[in-house]
């Protein structure tokens, strides 16, 4: 391997984007298969609009640039630091200079969808361009090309960035509450937007979004070509910049993963309780959650996110979501925390080995678990509906809360057995601190399964306060501890019986199933459907559709963004149960589609 980056510089970069291309080939199996032609897909539409934006709306192409600018940002927070599919540690041991590493990891970078989908939306500027003459259009071009280098080296300066300094606690909870504040915005951004467009923003918002990168080619479109041509020179010269710094980065970023990451820690450790059984796993785990980087991350995203997103919408003066901050927060942290056993890598080994400790194992799992999210969630929970002064939402905050712990305590260790995905040992992750090393496909899987399992749990409580508002205390204490233990007994029986499986599974991966259709078998219309249904039918399902019917039901009069809500009254209840019908009709397609792949492949062996 040590000739391809000691080659001169084209043919190195040739040979890098071949085994990039290489790998990616090779890896393109099942659903990963379907997802990717999903997600490019849905590039190539987005793509296709900003070019429609430049010839029909041109004033909004600067804003719809830094749309794309930001997903080259924010992309690296959302999935753990990025997914790096030729990492620098793999040439940590090849004589080059760390220059030459970086040109051709960065030409590698490019050899991927996602450049070229953002590439086709960058033709936005010699389009714009047309409107100023053939020189506008050269230079559009030109502006293209150094737009979509720089937004690639911006991302990836933010990996090597997040894979050196996320070396402390702080860090990755500085990193988590911008990953959750991110997320906040995905979903409830546009209200601080809706709350300014009376103000006058449109002089600082049309400079803001010229001053980023993304809008540096428009401003070089717009100008006279002495000054666009410095425009030009002058993002080239960030360009070499960024790679100079990047390949820094990524030698320092070398040298700290083979000294351990994380700095040794001082004095000598704590002793363990002594006591057995339940206690001890319990502390254990707590003892995780405090020195693992990934679960820090991990819950300060989800507790940042249940803030943010109420104190977004208070620009709209609607205090709705204040009083169910706590209880965003719980099925958040379930969510982070579906892939327990997966996380620790082959550590399962341990528990495995002393008769009888799968029981213990699980509830000390579970009691961590509380200890670590109940505490700030009860506070979240209170101090919200106080300072809110939403008195009607007391017995529904008293209510759910009990049941949404205990249902996400239950749940959490169910699936963590159930639907485990092999990650990597804590001890052997790379040089990016913050990514476990698992699949990232079946992780966000088993999140959405979360996020729609652990508010089930929450449904008796809830009809209880429907029929009488302090009735759903007791239940929802009732439906928590159930699904705690009972849930609980479940996953600890299985990991009793399926503990040696699991442990392969981590140690080896899943076995190969040649015989077995997947998603990535279904025709190319039925991949899209099945993978945008799944992405988008929470949308109808949920905000647009429970959500509405339970405030009508409760008599709330804040319409806030909810859709049945803004229609005459006669047009109200038709629209919510258009919505659930769709939300249900779009899960039903995602579900029963590879179902019915699965029994006709079935029948057709027999």
């Amino acid at each position: 391997m040590a000739h391809l980056l000691l080659t001169p510089g084209p043919v190195a970069a040739q040979h890098m984007i071949r085994m990039r291309l290489a790998i990616m080939r090779n890896s393109l199996r099942g659903d990963d298969a379907a997802n990717l032609y999903a997600g490019v897909s849905a590039g190539v539409v987005l793509a296709l609009a900003t070019i429609a934006v430049a010839v029909l709306w041109p004033a909004y192409l600067p804003l719809t640039l830094a749309g794309w600018l930001s997903g080259w940002v924010f992309g690296p927070l959302l999935f753990g630091g990025g997914s790096e599919v030729l990492r620098p540690e793999y040439f940590s041991l090849l004589p080059a200079a760390p220059r030459r590493v970086a040109v051709a990891l960065l030409a590698g970078a490019f050899a991927g969808p996602a450049p070229a989908v953002n590439l086709l939306a960058l033709l936005s500027l010699p389009v714009y361009g047309w409107r100023f003459g053939p020189a506008g259009v050269l230079i559009g071009l030109v502006a293209a090309v150094t737009t979509l280098v720089t937004m690639v080296m911006v991302s990836r300066v933010i990996v090597a960035l997040i894979g050196l300094f996320v070396r402390s606690r702080a860090t990755a909870a500085a990193v988590g509450i911008l990953i959750g504040t991110a997320i906040a915005l995905c979903s409830n951004g546009w209200a601080p937007v809706v709350a300014l467009a009376g103000a006058d923003t449109a002089t600082w918002s049309e400079v803001l979004v010229r001053v980023l990168p993304s809008g540096w080619g428009v401003a070089a479109v717009e100008a006279p070509w002495p000054l666009a041509l410095a425009v030009l020179v002058a993002n080239a010269g960030v360009i070499a910049l960024l790679l100079l710094a990047w390949a820094g980065l990524l030698s320092r970023r070398v040298v700290s993963a083979a000294r351990g990451g994380v700095p040794p820690r001082r004095g000598a450790p704590r002793p363990f309780p002594a006591t057995g059984g339940a206690r001890v796993a319990a502390a254990k785990e707590l003892r995780a959650w405090w020195r693992d980087l990934v679960r820090i991350q991990f819950l300060a995203t989800a507790f940042s996110y249940a803030v943010v997103t109420p104190l977004l919408l208070l620009a709209l003066d609607a205090w709705i979501m204040v009083p169910f901050a706590g209880l965003i927060a719980i099925v958040m942290a379930a969510a982070s925390s579906a892939n327990l056993y997966g996380a620790d890598g082959t550590a399962l080994w341990l528990t495995l080995m002393i008769p009888g400790a799968e029981r213990a194992d699980v509830r000390g799992r579970q009691r961590a678990w509380l200890l670590v999210v109940g505490p700030a969630a009860v506070v979240l929970s209170l101090a919200g509906t106080l300072v809110s002064g939403e008195t009607w939402a007391w017995p529904w905050v008293l209510g759910l809360l009990p049941a949404l712990l205990g249902g996400g305590a239950g749940i959490i260790v169910l699936l963590a057995v159930t639907s485990l995905v092999p990650g990597t040992d804590p001890h052997k992750r790379g040089g990016n601190p913050l990514s476990t090393g698992a699949d990232e496909t079946a992780e966000t899987s088993l999140a959405w399964l979360v996020l729609v399992a652990v508010p089930a749990t929450a449904l008796p409580a809830a009809g209880a306060i429907l029929l009488h508002p302090w009735a759903g205390i007791a239940t929802g204490v009732l439906t928590g501890v159930l699904c705690a233990w009972g849930l609980g007994r479940i996953a600890y029986r299985r990991l009793e019986s399926h503990g040696i499986e699991l442990l392969n599974l981590m140690k080896h991966g899943p076995a190969p199933q040649a015989d077995k259709p997947t998603t990535a078998d279904l025709p190319i219309q039925h991949r899209i459907g099945v993978t945008i249904s799944y992405t988008i039918a929470w949308l109808p399902l949920f905000p647009q559709g429970l959500v509405p019917m339970v405030m009508k039901i409760v008599g709330i009069e804040d319409r806030g963004w909810f859709l049945a809500l803004h229609l005459p009254p006669v047009w109200q209840w038709p629209t919510i149960i258009f919505m659930i019908g769709l939300g249900l009709l779009m899960y039903g397609y995602a579900i029963l589609i590879p179902m019915h792949l699965n029994s006709s492949s079935s029948a057709a062996t027999r």
